[in-house]
């Protein structure tokens, strides 16, 4: 997403935790004549929220795609387990936000995309306090819609299907698990990043203008089966 964002005129500021990942992001933006920049943060953290939205000029574009993916069983699911993933999932959503949408409306445009999962939709694999979470973004991205639209501001959801990514490694390292999710797509495959960009493109454009409180499904028609 910010690769494509960069390569329709952003300017792109990552937030993560991990500061090599995020070189290698900017490298490739600046490749290209991009402008990146990256803020090491973990967003679990409210000191850290915190921090970045003072270290960040207003936006006119924020996408929440930060996550903790803890799950274990549900009657092996600690209070730990649950604040972190809450705290990532659907409170730094929440704040950055509180902090961004408001000024967004002010100016009379402005874009906020949040990154859900299946399992804000359907209980599979343990969603626990993950799917808890997602569920929750989805309800916070409708309410940001209501409280911003009228002034401009688009607020809409992402949900992913089956996607190999770092995080997702576990999964992938078993072939027949693989085998099935990509079974259940219309598409015949599981999803990779590059599916994203132009999802994200779009909705941060002027062409969303009337989409907004949506939650669009890029999953290759695995939610649909």
């Amino acid at each position: 997403m910010a690769v494509a964002l960069g390569r329709a005129g952003a300017r792109v500021v990552l937030v993560a935790r991990r500061p090599e990942p995020m070189a290698e992001v900017i490298d490739e933006l600046r490749g290209f004549g991009a402008e990146g920049q990256a803020i090491s943060a973990d967003l679990a953290d409210r000191a850290e929220v915190a921090r970045v939205i003072a270290a960040v000029e207003a936006p006119d574009i924020l996408i929440n795609s930060a996550a903790v993916n803890r799950r274990p069983p549900l009657d092996e699911l600690t209070e730990d387990d649950w604040d972190v993933t809450l705290a990532a999932n659907l409170t730094a959503p929440f704040l950055l936000g509180q902090a961004f949408g408001p000024r967004m409306a002010e100016r009379g445009w402005g874009r906020i995309i949040n990154v859900v999962s299946q399992q804000a939709f359907r209980a599979y694999g343990n969603s626990g306090a993950y799917g808890a979470a997602k569920a929750g973004l989805v309800g916070l991205t409708r309410s940001q819609a209501e409280a911003w639209s009228a002034r401009g501001v688009c607020c809409n959801a992402i949900a992913p299907g089956v996607v190999h990514t770092p995080l997702t490694e576990p999964v992938f390292a078993d072939p027949a698990i693989v085998a099935k999710h990509a079974a259940r797509t219309m598409i015949g495959r599981n999803g990779v990043p590059a599916d994203f960009g132009a999802c994200a493109v779009f909705l941060a454009s002027h062409a969303a203008i009337a989409v907004t409180g949506q939650t669009l499904f890029v999953d290759g028609g695995y939610s649909a089966t």
